[in-house]
């Protein structure tokens, strides 16, 4: 495992990982193994689960968010929202969650449906978990980021926000993926479950009171790419459905 700082900061170090294009530049990217910059527990998980799931092989890079290494120049090059996580391809480095399960399925494909209209009904959700769920999350867990008064006055809205929403998910009849083999969307969410119950304050979520999303819960945990993760990142035995903070073997999630 290679911090990011020593990966991008030292051009020596670069040319493992990369080739050098038409004019003379390192392009640290063009190559088929994919990288995935991480910290445990965190959005980063949502693509290794995607990444595991799809038996492709790739390495991953520790960005130490103890140190700030986010905020690092040589990680906002690469992503310049200083935000986690990215993913290094063929293609160039990838950044937002939803963008890299589309890129991922567009390459590989098995995480989305092909038929009609189980793919429009998946994508929208998917989106929707993106554009939704987990923006209303971010604004709990790092409320000074979105209001400069007190955080507890973001965070009760807030709080009702995302109970409005897991609600609408529970209910909504055009949801199925809940219940079939896991794609895109399921690794999307599987996560943000977890991170209700651990975040955003005190006894305000229980993901029983949603009983479909629990079972779905609980089917995800079962699965080869959550097990593995489990061990990868310290998530303990049942990081959904009884979530505890992580002890991961490297790194911090926060």
């Amino acid at each position: 495992m290679v911090q990011i700082g020593l990966i991008y900061a030292k051009p020596c170090l670069s040319v493992a990982f990369g080739r050098v294009g038409t004019a003379g530049m390192l392009k640290p990217w063009a190559m088929t193994k994919l990288i995935l910059h991480y910290a445990p527990d965190n959005a980063s998980l949502i693509i290794r689960l995607a990444l595991d799931h799809l038996n492709l092989p790739f390495e991953t890079v520790l960005v130490d968010r103890a140190s700030g290494a986010q905020r690092d120049p040589a990680y906002l090059a690469i992503n310049p929202n200083g935000l986690i996580p990215t993913l290094i391809t063929q293609d160039g480095p990838i950044f937002e969650t939803a963008a890299i399960l589309l890129w991922l399925n567009d390459r590989f494909g098995a995480l989305m449906p092909t038929d009609q209209p189980a793919r429009t009904s998946t994508l929208k959700w998917l989106i929707w978990i993106g554009n939704s769920l987990h923006p209303s999350q971010r604004m709990m867990f790092y409320p000074d980021t979105y209001t400069d008064g007190d955080a507890e006055d973001l965070r009760a809205p807030t709080r009702r926000r995302i109970a409005h929403l897991l609600t609408v998910l529970s209910d909504a009849d055009d949801a199925d993926w809940l219940e079939k083999p896991p794609s895109a969307p399921s690794f999307y969410l599987a996560p943000l479950l977890r991170w209700c119950a651990i975040y955003g304050g005190d006894r305000w979520f229980d993901l029983a009171d949603y009983p479909r999303l629990f079972a779905f819960a609980q089917r995800m945990e079962q699965t080869e790419p959550v097990l593995r993760a489990i061990r990868a990142e310290g998530l303990g035995d049942r990081p959904f459905t009884a979530p505890k903070p992580p002890n991961p073997p490297e790194g911090s999630a926060v």
